[in-house]
C-alpha cells in the first residue's frame, strides 16, 4: 500500500466514521461560549470534589443544568437544524430553564418542607419541566430507547402498575409523590447515580482528557508497537495491547475503536491479516478496554457504590479476569497469524528503549493515581492529584508540554466528553428510583430464579440475553446499572447458596451458623456436623426463613466472602453488559471498526462476537470458582489453567494450533479445554488437560516448521 493510497483511505475513513460521532453545532460565538462554559464547569466540579461543602441536591442540580446546557447548545433537536437560528433560540430557552431549575432549588426548597412537602404551582411546573428536559436531552444524545424506558417506568408507578396482575402489580403513587421523589429527593434524578456522575465519573473523565492532551495516547500506541513488533502477528497484538490500555482511560468502546483502530487496522492489513479479522480484533479489544483497571470507564465507581466495597478492592479483583480476556483475544491473533503466515511485520515498531526514554514520564500520572488509591485516598482526590501529575510530567516531554492553553483545552474537552454521560446517568436515576420504590428489582430477581429453576447457569444465560436486548438501546454503563439493580440479587443468592450447600453437605458449617437451624429442625444439627446429601441440605436450607438467610450467610461464609460474592455478581453483570458492543444486530463498536476496514458491518459484527468469547467464558469462571476474592494459591492455579484452557478452546474453535488440526486433534483440544476450565475438578484432571494441550502444541509447531522448510 503506497503512501498516497494510505492518505486516500484515511480521508474516506474520516467520512465513514462521522456517523458514529454526535453532530455538533458550530459557530464563532457559540464555540467560544461553549468553551468558556466547559472550563467553568470543569473548575466548578474540581472545587466541588476537593474543598467544596455544598448540599448534594444542589450539586446534582447544578451538574445536570451545566452539562444539560452543553448538550442543548451543541446538539440540536434534529440534526437538520444545526444551522437553524430558530432552533438555537429555543435551545437557549432550554439553557435558561435549566439555570432557573437550579435557582428554584436554592431559593424554594426550604419552603416546600415548610409546607409539609405539599406542592404549590411552582413545584409542579419546575419538577415537571426538569423531568421532561432530562428525557429530551437524552433523546438528543442517546436516541429514543432510554427516554421510552424512563416513560414506561414513570407511568408504571402512577398509571398502569395497578392494572396488571401477578407479581408486578403495584398499587400506585400520586403524581405529586412521584415528582417529589424524582426531583426533590435524593432518590431520583439527583440520587446516588447522579452523585457518582459528578464526583468519580467526572473526575476520571477529566483525568483521561488531560492524559490524552499530554500525549499519553501516542505513547500507549508506540509502547504497544514496540512490545508487539517482534511477536508473530505483531500488529494484531498492537491492537490488543493498545486498545486495552486506551480503553481503560477513554471509557468508551466506540471512541477507543476509532482512536486506535485508524492506526492498528491498517497495520494488521499490511501484515497480511484479513480485513474482517482485523476489524473484529480491534472491536473485541476495544470492548475489553472498560474491563481493564485502573479506570474501567464508570463501571468500577458504580460497582463500588452498589456493593459498598472500596474502589481499590474492585480494581484489584478485576485485574486477573481482564488479563484473561485480553489473552483470549490475543490467542485468536496468534492462531490467525500462523494460519495466514503473518510471521513478520513490514514496518517494525520503535525500540522499547527509545519509547520509554522519550515517554517514560507518561507513566508517572498513573503511578501517582494508583499509589494514592492504594494508600487510602478517595478516588476523587486521587484523580485531582493525578491531573496535577499529568501537567507536571508533561513538562518532561519534548513535544507535549502543557501550558495554560493546553490545560484549558484539556478542561474544556473533559467537560464536553462528560456532557452526554452526565445527562444519561441522571436520567437513569429515574429508572433506578422506580425499581427501588416499587420493589420490581426483588420481584425480577425472584422471577429469574424461578425461570431458571434455581440453576445458576440458566440464570446467567437469562441475564446475558437481557443484557444483549438492553444493550441494543442502552450504553454499557446504563445497561449495567439497570441490570445490576434488577438481577444482581438473584446471582448473589445463587452463588452464596451454592457455597453454603457445599459446606452443609461436607460437614464444614461453622458452629455459629449451625445454631440458626435450631429454629428450623433441631434434629438436623447432628447431621450437619457429619455432613449430609446435597438434596437433603437443599431441602433443609429451603426451610430457613428469608429474614434469617442473610444472617446465616454472614455466619457461615464470613462477611468478607459475602462481600466478594456480591462483587462477583456485579462483575458478572458488568462483563455481560459489554456484549452488545460486539453482538449483532446492534454492535456499534464492530460497526465503527468495519467503517475503518471497509468490511460489511454485520459480518464484521459476527467476527467480533466470535473473537470476544472471553466475555462469556470468564464470567462463568467468576460464578463457579473463587476467581474473585480467592486466596493467592487458588488464584495462581485458576489463572494458570484458565490461560491454557482458553488457548485450547480457541484452537478447538478455529481448528488450528500452530498448524491445522485434524478432526480428532480438534476434539482433543476441546477435551483439554474442558478439563482445564471446568470448575472444581481434581487437579490431576486439569494436569491431564494441560498435557494434552502441550502435546498438541508441540506437534503442531513441528509440523508447521517442516511445512515452512518444504515451502522454501
Amino acid at each position: 500500500m503506497t503512501a498516497s493510497n494510505d492518505s486516500i483511505d484515511s480521508s474516506e475513513t474520516d467520512i465513514d466514521l462521522e456517523e458514529f460521532e454526535t453532530k455538533h453545532r458550530s459557530g464563532q460565538w457559540l464555540t467560544r461560549f461553549v468553551f468558556a462554559l466547559s472550563i467553568f464547569l470543569a473548575v466548578a466540579h474540581i472545587y466541588i470534589n476537593t474543598i467544596g461543602t455544598l448540599p448534594e441536591l444542589r450539586i446534582s442540580a447544578f451538574h445536570f443544568a451545566g452539562f444539560g446546557a452543553l448538550c442543548a447548545l451543541l446538539v440540536p433537536a434534529n440534526p437538520k437544524w444545526r444551522d437553524s437560528k430558530i432552533a438555537l433560540f429555543f435551545d437557549i430557552l432550554i439553557v435558561l430553564a435549566l439555570v432557573g431549575m437550579v435557582l428554584y432549588i436554592v431559593f424554594f426548597e426550604d419552603a416546600l418542607y415548610a409546607r409539609g412537602v405539599t406542592f404549590d404551582t411552582g413545584d409542579w411546573i419546575v419538577s415537571s419541566i426538569a423531568v421532561l428536559l432530562s428525557l429530551e436531552l437524552i433523546r438528543r444524545t442517546s436516541g429514543w430507547f432510554i427516554p421510552f424506558l424512563i416513560l414506561v417506568a414513570l407511568t408504571y408507578v402512577v398509571l398502569w402498575g395497578k392494572w396488571i396482575g401477578g407479581p408486578f402489580s403495584f398499587p400506585g403513587l400520586s403524581l405529586e409523590t412521584l415528582l417529589y421523589r424524582s426531583f426533590f429527593s435524593t432518590d431520583g434524578m439527583f440520587g446516588s447515580i447522579s452523585r457518582i456522575s459528578w464526583s468519580f465519573v467526572f473526575m476520571f473523565i477529566l483525568f483521561g482528557a488531560f492524559l490524552v492532551k499530554s500525549g499519553a495516547g501516542d505513547f500507549i500506541i508506540a509502547l504497544a508497537r514496540s512490545l508487539a513488533s517482534k511477536m508473530i502477528g505483531g500488529p494484531g497484538f498492537v491492537a490488543v495491547l493498545g486498545s486495552g490500555l486506551m480503553g481503560s482511560v477513554s471509557g468508551s468502546s466506540v471512541a477507543n475503536t476509532v482512536s486506535t483502530g485508524v492506526i492498528t487496522i491498517p497495520l494488521m492489513r499490511k501484515a497480511g491479516f484479513p480485513a474482517r479479522f482485523a476489524a473484529g480484533i480491534e472491536a473485541a479489544a476495544s470492548t475489553g478496554g472498560q474491563l481493564m483497571p485502573p479506570i474501567m470507564g464508570a463501571g468500577a465507581f458504580i460497582m463500588a457504590s452498589y456493593t459498598q466495597v472500596s474502589y481499590v478492592t474492585i480494581i484489584g479483583v478485576a485485574t486477573i479476569p481482564a488479563i484473561l480476556y485480553f489473552l483470549s483475544v490475543g490467542f485468536f491473533v496468534r492462531v490467525e497469524a500462523k494460519r495466514q503466515n503473518v510471521t513478520s511485520v513490514e514496518e517494525n515498531g520503535p525500540p522499547i528503549s527509545q519509547v520509554l526514554k522519550e515517554g517514560w514520564h507518561n507513566i508517572l500520572p498513573l503511578a501517582v493515581l494508583v499509589t494514592l488509591l492504594v494508600q487510602g485516598f478517595t478516588p476523587t482526590y486521587a484523580a485531582g492529584l493525578g491531573i496535577i501529575a499529568v501537567i507536571v510530567s508533561s513538562w518532561l516531554s519534548k513535544s507535549h508540554k502543557m501550558g495554560p492553553v493546553a490545560i484549558l483545552d484539556a478542561m474544556a474537552q473533559g467537560a464536553r466528553n462528560m456532557s452526554t454521560t452526565a445527562v444519561l446517568l441522571i436520567g437513569i436515576g429515574l429508572v433506578v428510583n422506580v425499581i427501588s420504590t416499587t420493589g420490581v428489582g426483588n420481584t425480577f430477581s425472584i422471577m429469574i430464579s424461578d425461570w431458571a429453576g434455581g440453576s445458576l447457569f440458566l440464570t446467567l444465560v437469562l441475564v446475558a440475553i437481557a443484557s444483549l436486548v438492553l444493550g441494543m438501546g442502552l450504553p454499557v454503563t446504563a445497561s449495567y446499572i439497570v441490570l445490576g439493580t434488577l438481577s444482581a440479587p438473584a446471582i448473589f443468592n445463587l452463588i452464596a447458596e451454592s457455597q453454603l450447600l457445599e459446606m452443609m453437605s461436607s460437614g464444614n458449617l461453622p458452629q455459629a451458623a449451625t445454631a440458626v437451624f435450631m429454629l428450623v429442625d433441631p434434629g438436623a444439627i447432628a447431621q450437619l456436623a457429619q455432613g449430609m446429601p446435597m438434596d437433603q441440605a437443599a431441602a433443609l436450607l429451603a426451610q430457613v426463613p428469608a429474614d434469617f438467610k442473610s444472617m446465616l450467610m454472614d455466619q457461615a461464609l464470613g462477611a468478607n466472602n459475602v462481600a466478594m460474592i456480591l462483587v462477583t455478581a456485579h462483575m458478572i453483570i458488568f462483563w455481560l453488559s459489554q456484549d452488545s458492543n460486539v453482538t449483532p444486530p446492534v454492535c456499534l463498536t464492530a460497526f465503527a471498526a468495519a467503517a475503518i476496514a471497509k468490511t460489511p458491518p454485520m459480518r464484521t459484527g459476527m467476527m467480533a462476537w466470535k473473537l470476544a468469547k472471553g466475555l462469556y467464558i470468564v464470567p462463568l469462571l467468576m460464578a463457579y470458582t473463587p476467581l474473585i476474592g480467592g486466596d493467592t494459591e487458588t488464584l495462581i492455579r485458576l489463572t494458570l489453567f484458565a490461560i491454557f484452557g482458553l488457548y485450547a478452546l480457541v484452537a478447538a474453535m478455529e481448528g488450528y494450533l500452530e498448524d491445522k488440526l485434524s478432526i480428532p486433534s480438534r476434539l482433543l483440544a476441546l477435551v483439554a479445554s474442558v478439563l482445564m476450565l471446568w470448575p472444581n475438578l481434581e487437579i490431576w484432571l486439569q494436569i491431564v488437560g494441560l498435557v494434552i494441550f502441550l502435546a498438541l502444541f508441540v506437534i503442531g509447531n513441528r509440523t508447521y516448521a517442516k511445512g515452512s522448510v518444504l515451502a522454501k
